[in-house]
């Protein structure tokens, strides 16, 4: 697995414990939310410039394997 710790963090001093992508101020979550509305990877970080591509990169990929080490088996 990724190692997290380098790619996203909380701390209640920054926007209140929202994780972040470390060394910025910048919500994970803003990247899902850019991809869900359609838009791509170098959009997003043309307007976040602070998160580096390697960032984005890792936090997809944390979320897949986060993803596919909670899936349910079908019956």
């Amino acid at each position: 697995m990724a190692k997290q710790s380098k790619i996203v963090h909380s701390d209640p001093e920054i926007l209140g414990g929202i994780p972040v992508f470390v060394g910025t101020r910048v919500p994970v979550k803003t990247l899902y939310d850019y991809l869900e509305a359609g838009d791509s990877l170098d959009e997003f970080l043309n307007d976040f410039p602070s998160v580096t591509r390697k960032q984005a990169v890792a936090a997809l990929e944390l979320a897949r394997e986060m993803t596919e080490a909670h899936a349910t088996v079908a019956r």
